[in-house]
């Protein structure tokens, strides 16, 4: 059978395991939960594999998940003990791995494979909400040091081909990310939320010389004072076409928006 062209996608991860804990915690989280939970409804098909960009890993060479039967990476502090003992036993897809590496290597991005690394919460926490059959394999890829947003756009151009074989890269992060706080959490990022949909609603190349600035967008630094988790949305970005963002979900994390958008 002909695999389906797959959009990518840059979705919001939660907060550590809060979507499988009880309490106010996971309340503030149950609207994105259910967002997650209906994704692959709005898929043209079951992916054959799924490229999580995490924004838990970087590194100055890029890095991709090898090992066939990845190990979970709990790097998350202070949660309730059964939140430790979560599983999720997709396989790993190491073909891809070494796949991706080509790729990005063959766009003078420096990538290996790596045989050890496991999931870390930024990708099988989602996917434990998105996929729970945990059937699909998956691989995920590291962020590259130093979190230049056009090296980010670039990696996703170089990998977009993989669409075309069904496989879903999929930038997982947040929209907002100021564990901080703010007094005007909920004022900035709705502001800086606009600002991202402005920045989206364009082609590839729109997409990129906005995003490449997004430093000094309105309220950029209040909502991500460390961009780490912004960056999974530049590399979605640049695996699209030049068919405008559609966002595919917005909603209140605390007083907070949080958006996810989709790239065709």
């Amino acid at each position: 059978m002909t695999p389906i062209r797959q959009p990518s996608l840059y979705i919001p991860h939660g907060g550590g395991p809060a979507f499988f804990m009880q309490g106010p915690m996971q309340r503030m989280f149950a609207p994105m939960q259910e967002f997650l939970a209906a994704v692959h409804h709005t898929l043209p098909a079951v992916p054959t594999a799924i490229l999580v960009v995490t924004a838990h890993w970087e590194s100055p060479v890029v890095f991709l998940t090898g090992n066939p039967k990845p190990p979970l990476e709990y790097d998350y502090y202070g949660f309730p003990a059964e939140t430790y003992t979560l599983r999720y036993d997709a396989p790993g897809a190491p073909a891809l791995a070494s796949r991706c590496a080509a790729l990005l290597q063959a766009a003078d991005v420096q990538a290996q494979v790596d045989p050890d690394h496991g999931w870390d919460h930024g990708v099988f926490i989602p996917l434990k909400v998105m996929f729970p059959q945990a059937n699909i394999p998956v691989m995920a890829m590291s962020l590259q040091a130093g979190l230049d947003p056009l090296a980010h756009v670039a990696m996703g151009r170089a990998l977009q081909s993989l669409r075309d074989d069904g496989v879903l890269i999929m930038g997982s992060g947040m929209s907002y990310h100021n564990l901080g706080g703010s007094a005007n959490a909920a004022a900035e990022s709705r502001t800086f939320d606009a600002w991202l949909d402005a920045a989206l609603l364009g082609n590839r190349l729109h997409r990129q010389n906005q995003l490449a600035q997004w430093a000094d967008a309105p309220a950029a630094r209040r909502c991500h004072p460390r961009e780490e988790h912004l960056l999974p949305l530049m590399v979605a970005s640049g695996a699209g076409s030049d068919t405008p963002a559609r966002k595919i979900w917005s909603g209140l994390t605390g007083p907070s928006v949080v958006s996810a958008w989709a790239f065709d």
